[in-house]
């Protein structure tokens, strides 16, 4: 008898999303079809057989390109009024990790990170050196205007005049990550996560971090300790099977 593989793919748009949304259940339509959408676009590749990895990745870069959310083109602004991205990967299969933190010009930072993972001998990648290893890998920068929204805009304009110079405390609004964690046909797990950080941070500050770790498989706390490779590799063995 022959059995159809088993596959499984959870996605979250990240806390503090629906803030925005405040207004109803026609207010929280955008967000829903835009998680259904990513959803979908994760499952396909699952359903063809595809690797955790590619449906993990699928999912997080279509919810970076959607302003709806706290990643990629929907980032908040950072104290400077710049933009400042991070995300993470990990494949389950061979514990292997790779993230990206601080970078200003790349479209889909989970896909810089996948590529840190798999071209690279690092973990984790940072600011100016990220940005040229993603020329490197022939990953094209966009401009810095992409990512500019109006909503975010307002809102960073609305907390600076109400801050003045002070810088956001971690439980500011407009907080958290988008995420994905998968099972594939073959049995193997995937997750990834992405965020624009905290609205008004300051310039510099890493927001992968380990809180936010346990629902992905501690994908981003090994991303984030300040050891070598090596190490923050049997960081990620340790997580994961303690």
């Amino acid at each position: 008898m022959t059995t159809t593989p088993r596959w499984a793919l959870a996605i979250h748009g990240g806390a503090g999303t629906l803030h925005d949304a405040a207004g109803g259940s026609d207010a929280e339509r955008p967000y829903l079809d835009a998680l259904h959408l990513a959803l979908d676009a994760g499952a396909a590749v699952l359903a063809a057989g595809g690797a955790a990895l590619d449906a993990v990745e699928a999912a997080v870069a279509l919810l970076e390109d959607e302003p709806l959310f706290n990643a990629g083109r929907g980032s908040v602004f950072a104290a400077d009024g710049g933009i400042e991205l991070d995300a993470a990967i990990m494949d389950g299969r061979t514990l292997a990790a790779g993230a990206v933190t601080c970078v200003r010009t790349v479209r889909n930072p989970v896909r810089l990170a996948r590529a840190v993972l798999e071209r690279s001998p690092h973990v984790l990648l940072a600011g100016d050196g990220a940005e040229a290893f993603a020329r490197e890998q022939g990953i094209a920068p966009v401009d810095a205007r992409y990512f500019w929204t109006a909503r975010r805009w307002e809102r960073f304009v609305a907390m600076k005049r109400d801050l003045g110079e002070d810088v956001a405390r971690p439980e500011g609004e407009s907080t958290g990550t988008v995420g994905a964690v998968a099972l594939d046909g073959a049995g193997h797990l995937a997750a990834a996560t992405s965020t624009g950080g905290m609205i008004n941070k300051r310039p510099g500050r890493v927001g992968i971090r380990r809180s936010s770790a346990p629902e992905r498989m501690r994908t981003t706390g090994p991303a984030r300790c300040r050891l070598p490779e090596p190490v923050r590799r049997s960081c990620v063995r340790w997580s994961r099977t303690r």
